[in-house]
């Protein structure tokens, strides 16, 4: 095992700043005009959501489908399931099969479930851990992260028992190998998901025990490489991008933004400037990352990812848990409080707001030039992403409660959301497609 250990405090990331000496860096000063493909080494169908935030990492799906714009619990829907238990992930979309993860707060079991893509009947549903589930407040779950697929394994996060778990899976349900990566202090609630890169799986731990990165050998689960963090609570997942020649892991929070080499785990380059806890998950456009975070202070910010570690510009929206999008030097983003907003990658220019109401957990997705947001009751705003202002396509109400993101892929949209059933909680998969009848 290679282990990386490269953290500073702030105050001493502060000093090393004002000396020049921070930006660890092996990157090569390239122009770059647009975020490059990641060399990750895994063929990904457009018909296919393998991971968190899609094929790209970034919440872009396919342009060349057409998806739904308007839809209700009875138009253009393909299928739906009703799902056992409690989560917040995201499904993961690989060939026939759809994968998500769910929990059971009475025993504290946590599993996955398979789906049959085209009928939404369940093929299997595998116990990863019979009990020992953890859950924080009302907007976190014990399953609330997103399966990543390879196409042979799924690989899944679980914080259980005071730790964090990473195992694998075959595409039949059968446990390959589990791993504990760290033990786990739970503050707010767990949500990190996987990322898959060449012959790893690349799973983070940040909590107040001490967190961890670590590439796993997706094979064995074997720790090839393990990179200590500092002791505080954070919530985002491992992004893999490319930018300045070179395929980089960002981590946000834990009051750093940090760049890893994501086969190694070696530090390209660190730097103090994110807040302590983050949430959402970073994007680039080539040439700086975008950072945000919503505790103690509320901050965007586009870092220089080049390895000079420049904070190019920074203000003090809220954006703590939905992602943002990218989009033709454009940042989209709906805020926690329910206001959508655009602003100029490069200069951090807000370009417009606009208040759609409610409040946001779910993350927007883009296809081609539409953004579909989802709020915590069930309302999906679809406009346009355009930089001269807003302009709503549809609005449509499914379901009492949304904090999973939906996905959109091959013309359909996967839709997790729950509502009461005979008094009940009960959890729904959506199916929803242009013309569809059940």
């Amino acid at each position: 095992m290679r282990k990386a250990m490269h953290f500073f405090s702030k105050s001493q990331f502060r000093s090393m700043m004002m000396l020049g000496l921070v930006g660890i860096s092996n990157i090569t000063a390239v122009q770059a005009d647009g975020p490059g493909k990641v060399q990750d080494g895994l063929q990904v169908s457009d018909s296919d959501w393998p991971w968190w935030r899609g094929p790209h990492r970034n919440g872009e799906a396919a342009s060349n489908q057409s998806p739904p714009v308007a839809w209700d619990d009875s138009t253009n829907v393909a299928w739906k399931t009703a799902i056992p238990g409690r989560g917040y992930g995201s499904v993961c979309l690989h060939g026939d099969k759809a994968f998500l993860l769910t929990s059971d707060e009475s025993s504290g079991s946590q599993s996955v479930l398979c789906l049959d893509r085209q009928t939404g009947k369940v093929l299997w549903t595998k116990v990863v851990h019979a009990q020992g589930g953890m859950r924080k407040n009302a907007k976190s779950t014990s399953a609330s992260s997103t399966p990543a697929c390879d196409g042979s394994n799924l690989f899944v996060c679980f914080p259980n028992q005071d730790g964090l778990w990473v195992s694998a899976l075959d595409l039949a349900g059968s446990i390959v190998w589990q791993k504990k990566i760290s033990a786990y202090v739970e503050h707010q609630g767990f949500g990190s998901s996987p990322a898959l890169y060449q012959s790893l799986v690349i799973a983070a731990s940040d909590n107040k025990a001490g967190g961890v990165i670590v590439g796993l050998d997706r094979k064995t689960g074997e720790t090839v490489w393990q990179h200590d963090r500092p002791k505080m609570p954070n919530y985002p997942s491992p992004i893999l991008i490319h930018a300045f020649g070179k395929d980089q892991m960002i981590m946000t929070g834990c009051d750093l933004v940090t760049s890893l080499d994501p086969m190694t785990g070696k530090t390209n380059w660190q730097t103090a400037g994110a807040t302590t806890e983050c949430v959402t998950s970073t994007l680039t456009d080539g040439q700086r990352i975008f950072t945000s975070g919503g505790y103690p202070r509320n901050h965007m910010s586009a870092v220089t990812a080049d390895g000079s570690s420049k904070l190019v510009w920074e203000n003090d929206v809220r954006l703590y848990v939905p992602s943002p999008l990218f989009r033709n030097g454009t940042l989209y983003a709906v805020l926690d409080a329910g206001i959508a907003a655009a602003w100029d990658s490069a200069t951090g220019k807000e370009l417009w707001r606009q208040r759609l109401g409610g409040t946001f957990s779910s993350s927007p997705i883009l296809v081609g030039e539409n953004i579909y947001a989802t709020n915590e009751v069930g309302e999906t705003f679809i406009y346009k992403a355009d930089p001269k202002g807003y302009q709503l396509v549809g609005k449509n109400q499914l379901g009492g409660e949304v904090f999973a993101t939906p996905v959109l892929c091959n013309s359909k949209i996967y839709y997790r959301c729950s509502r009461e059933v005979d008094g009940k909680r009960q959890e729904f998969l959506y199916c929803l497609a242009s013309g569809a009848k059940q």
